[in-house]
């Protein structure tokens, strides 16, 4: 459609450019006729110096000789029976009469190029600004778009993952297809559903899939399209959007990203009512006014319910609110085979297994590691996908893409094994540690070597002694520096951030700490939300503060301590490991157990 609109206008101007060139080349052949009285012209046909006359009832034109050149004149006749007479005494040779063309002829002569110059005006101009105009007025409406699900319908066997939500959602499906069922006990459609969770967890296919099983039309918003610059042009979109859905009820409406029109009102220092506050106001109206929106469900979806309006979440507005969490392990193993379907796997690939290495990923992080899996099978030339790919896949998203054209020196090589060496020796020998599960110093990203440790279970809770075993692990690195080399180096300074965050959680949100005690002493870190955000008054005093560093310094001087014990006692396991790394690059879960149990580490 747009390339025949820019194929018209093109022909347009085409036209409109030759007809100009014309125009200009006809006047410009025209040359300015002389008028002469037609006494004047009576004294030079008998001075034989008129060529050429063309005679008409109202008008006389002809060419007269000056010297070397030719004139063209024109004059008014007069009453002059002898004129033909005096032409041929005078030795006219060319001499004519025209017909009168009538007043009709002139006026289109006349007034043709005026019409002309009139309509490439109004196209120009006049047109532009209607277009403008209509564009001005459709600023009230809404931009949502009605999916047609017969060519994407989705439903809950393409969502996986997350069976809890979606059985929370399969009412609203049913009361979609079978309303009298529930109206005959009294019960009424709830008016909104709210969809929360992380990123990537699926809000948006899981609303998808409500529309495709309910089999009802879909409209879809963003909640940054009902927000522009002229003032009630937000409330006039939410008006006009369950107009829409009205006439098509019923009918789902979906917003996605709703913390971006539903936002606490008088945000901002000392508040006022704004365009985004108006939008909600609309929208609270919408969902439960006086006039009823009979068979209209309103799905949103946010990842920051903390900050929607109190008065957007009551029930009888948004009745519902559903969490679409992380996927567990099983979910997990759902989603990766949903994805699977749509890539050649090879006969002996476990996606359990990567499942397992996986903890804490959502399902657009599945999907992207599938598909990752399937670039790299693609890059090898491979007819299918196998379990190596998709472990590589795993490293890739987690760590970055491997860097092997950087050149590392042989010193500092050294020094990046032993560091590596030093993290996996202190997650084997302390109890409660997540598995190594691989070892490198392949740099990847902005890493220079890394060890990964999976874990066998999903987790939900974390004891005190796994955090300090985790602080452990983090030092293990710089532990190793300074007993092998006797010296440190920049090579820790990611272990060191997340060693003093894991610290600080202890100290300051855990309660894990004896000298402070069970109290919870976070700061409010979030921005400037409201007005009287401002006055925010400190947590703790001062005394207290002083202590809580004394305890995150104490905390962390103690881990450090563990983990170079750790390593002094098994100073032969750290050297065959780190040896090996130097030797082979990589270092498996098998090898590390073997090259332990060859040093007897304890």
């Amino acid at each position: 459609m747009p390339l025949k609109k820019n194929l018209r206008q093109l022909l347009f101007w085409f036209l409109a450019f030759a007809l100009f060139v014309a125009v200009y080349q006809n006047m410009k052949g025209v040359e300015k006729e002389r008028q002469i009285p037609y006494s004047e012209f009576k004294q030079k046909l008998r001075d034989k110096q008129i060529a050429k006359v063309s005679v008409r009832q109202d008008i006389i034109k002809g060419e007269l000789k000056e010297g070397d050149k030719k004139v063209t004149f024109k004059t008014i006749p007069m009453s002059d029976p002898k004129l033909i007479e005096d032409m041929e005494a005078a030795g006219v040779v060319d001499f004519a009469a025209e017909a009168d063309r009538g007043w009709i002829a002139g006026l289109i002569l006349n007034v043709g190029w005026i019409l002309i110059f009139v309509f490439i005006w109004w196209f120009l101009f006049i047109r532009q600004a209607q277009m403008g105009g209509k564009q001005a007025m459709s600023f009230g409406k809404s931009k949502a778009k009605q999916q047609d699900l017969k060519k994407q319908k989705v439903t809950f066997k393409d969502v996986a993952g997350c069976d809890e939500t979606k059985e929370e959602l399969k009412d609203v499906v049913d009361y979609l297809k079978n309303p009298k069922k529930y109206q005959l006990l009294g019960g009424e459609l709830p008016k909104g559903v709210l969809l929360y969770g992380p990123p990537g967890t699926g809000k948006t296919l899981l609303a998808r899939a409500v529309a495709g099983e309910a089999g009802v039309p879909f409209f879809t918003a963003s909640g940054s399209e009902f927000v522009e610059m002229f003032v009630g042009v937000g409330a006039s979109r939410v008006r006009d959007l369950f107009e829409r859905a009205k006439k098509s009820a019923p009918a789902i409406i979906f917003l996605d990203e709703l913390d971006a029109v539903g936002r606490s009102r008088f945000a901002g220092i000392g508040g006022g009512h704004d365009e985004r506050e108006q939008t909600l106001n609309q929208m609270l109206v919408e969902l439960d006014g006086f006039e009823s929106k009979e068979g209209i469900i309103l799905i949103g979806a946010t990842n920051r319910p903390d900050v929607l309006d109190t008065a957007l979440l009551r029930p009888g507005r948004f009745d519902r609110r559903i969490n679409v969490p992380v996927p567990d392990i099983k979910g997990r193993l759902e989603i990766l085979q949903v994805h699977a379907k749509k890539v050649k796997l090879t006969a002996d690939t476990d996606l359990s297994v990567i499942a397992r290495h996986t903890p804490g990923f959502t399902g657009a992080d599945l999907a992207n590691i599938v598909n990752e899996a399937a670039i790299l099978a693609a890059k090898k030339e491979q007819k299918s996908v196998d379990l190596k790919d998709l472990e590589e896949a795993i490293e890739k998203m987690i760590a970055g893409p491997q860097r092997k054209s950087r050149i590392i020196s042989e010193s500092e090589k050294r020094v990046v094994a032993y560091h590596e060496a030093g993290h996996t020796l202190v997650a084997k020998t302390l109890p409660g540690c997540d598995p190594v599960h691989k070892v490198t110093i392949i740099p990847r990203g902005p890493a220079l070597g890394y060890t990964m440790q999976m874990p066998l279970e999903d987790k939900y809770l974390t004891s005190r002694t796994e955090i300090m075993n985790r602080l452990c692990v983090l030092l293990g690195g710089r532990a190793a520096e300074e007993i092998v080399f006797g010296e440190i180096t920049t090579g820790a300074h990611d272990d060191l951030a997340k060693v003093s965050n894991y610290a600080q959680k202890m100290v300051l949100e855990f309660g894990m700490s004896d000298k402070i005690g069970p109290l919870s002493l976070k700061k409010d870190e979030s921005e400037v939300f409201l007005g009287r955000d401002i006055m925010r008054q400190a947590a703790y005093s001062n005394e207290t503060a002083r202590s809580v560093d004394e305890e995150i310094k104490r905390i962390v001087s103690d881990s450090y301590m563990k983990a170079k014990a750790a390593l002094t006692g098994n100073r032969k396991a750290l050297d065959a490991i780190a040896g090996r790394l130097i030797e082979n690059e990589v270092v498996d879960a098998a090898e590390i157990d073997a090259l332990m149990a060859e040093a007897k580490a304890a």
